[in-house]
């Protein structure tokens, strides 16, 4: 699969937004996401394990949310591509709606 050989090549840099930990952790908590640990710990030792960043969000991405085209409902995937568009980086999903944005996207 794509996806794995770009997230397994060291020469890139994999990052996990804070907005994807928060709807992980949202998921768990209602038992829609079973996880062999609770969040608060499982994604630190396995963002650790695989050697993968976390990338901030700041108020840069927070502000484009506003001119953001609404191709997409859901505002966590909205706000990771504003997170994309602020750092110029490459979003790996296999989500349409989200390559509808002006944002690289890879799966």
């Amino acid at each position: 699969m794509r996806a794995e050989r770009i997230i397994g090549d060291s020469g890139n840099r994999i990052f996990l937004s804070p907005v994807s930990s928060w709807e992980i952790s949202v998921k768990y908590s209602l038992g829609k996401l079973p996880l062999p640990e609770a969040p608060e710990k499982y994604i630190p030792f396995q963002r650790k394990q695989h050697g993968i960043e976390s990338l901030p969000l700041g108020e840069k991405a927070a502000l484009l949310h506003a001119a953001l085209p609404n191709h997409h409902k859901d505002p966590f995937d909205r706000l990771i591509v504003c997170q994309a568009l602020a750092h110029d980086l490459t979003i790996m999903t296999p989500d349409k709606l989200i390559a509808q944005y002006p944002v690289p996207v890879l799966w």
